[in-house]
């Protein structure tokens, strides 16, 4: 094939190049885009290497596309702004009802993790974190997640330049086994936060993946005597249903209203 295209025929293909994207959830390698297309490697590797030089797709240090800021943007003017909280909340209650522990819902915020929206548990003793409260992001599970998501590069200029704090006796401090534990995490596809924010907490998170220039995070926060990993695949289910409910849609965190 002529490794030049007609104008037409990109666009036919870089469409279904990012219909398949979305498929995947919104991250997928070269391999498995262009498998499912039937495009040669190189032809799509081409198209999305001129998607990426204009802001439509980011890839990230482990090679995999995911879809850029600039549709993000586009979206916001054809669509409504959604406030994530409005969408979240119905989920998290259900969530919160699964496992009578209380349920929070954060972005990332610079170098913290910022909470946004809380549904609480029904029990005497519970874990509360203050809406629009902040915390070191290798200090909580959610935050190891988000520290992933930036990349291996941007996580050691985060410790280099934040020292990383130790809030706890038991905050993971040093850059080495911050990173194993991140790796582990994505390995498991779940991150855990034993007293490292706080003595005597738990918390259990995910990742939801939406239009916001960075992915926010849920999780489950208890004693640690109480937290359970059975927890795990209704904590996923429940992301999984913010980000179908989120589809679609511009969304925003309005942090004034906070």
């Amino acid at each position: 094939m002529s490794d030049s295209l007609p104008s037409v025929q990109v666009i036919d293909r870089l469409i279904f190049l990012l219909d398949v994207l979305a498929k995947e959830g919104g991250r997928a390698s070269l391999k498995v885009l262009a498998a499912v297309t039937g495009l040669a490697p190189s032809t799509a590797f081409r198209i999305l290497a001129a998607a990426q030089s204009n802001g439509l797709l980011v890839r990230d240090e482990t090679g995999l596309y995911r879809f850029g800021d600039r549709l993000a943007e586009w979206g916001r003017l054809t669509y409504g702004k959604i406030d994530l909280r409005t969408i979240a909340k119905p989920v998290m209650v259900w969530l919160r009802d699964q496992v009578n522990e209380t349920v929070n819902l954060s972005v990332r915020q610079g170098d913290d993790v910022l909470y946004v929206e809380r549904v609480s548990s029904s029990r005497m003793m519970r874990v509360e974190q203050v809406i629009g409260s902040r915390a070191p992001l290798h200090t909580t599970a959610v935050g190891k997640l988000m520290l992933a998501e930036q990349g291996k590069t941007w996580t050691q200029a985060y410790a280099a330049r934040t020292g990383l704090p130790a809030l706890t006796d038991h905050t993971l401090h040093d850059y080495p086994s911050l990173w194993k534990n991140i790796e582990d995490a994505l390995q498991l596809g779940f991150a855990r936060d034993e007293e490292e924010a706080e003595i005597g907490v738990g918390c259990l998170a995910v990742l939801v993946r939406t239009t916001l220039p960075c992915h926010c995070g849920l999780s489950i926060s208890a004693p640690l005597n109480r937290l359970k990993e059975d927890w795990i695949p209704f904590l996923q289910d429940a992301a999984r249903r913010i980000e179908k409910r989120a589809q679609g849609e511009s969304i925003v965190v309005p942090l004034e209203n906070l």
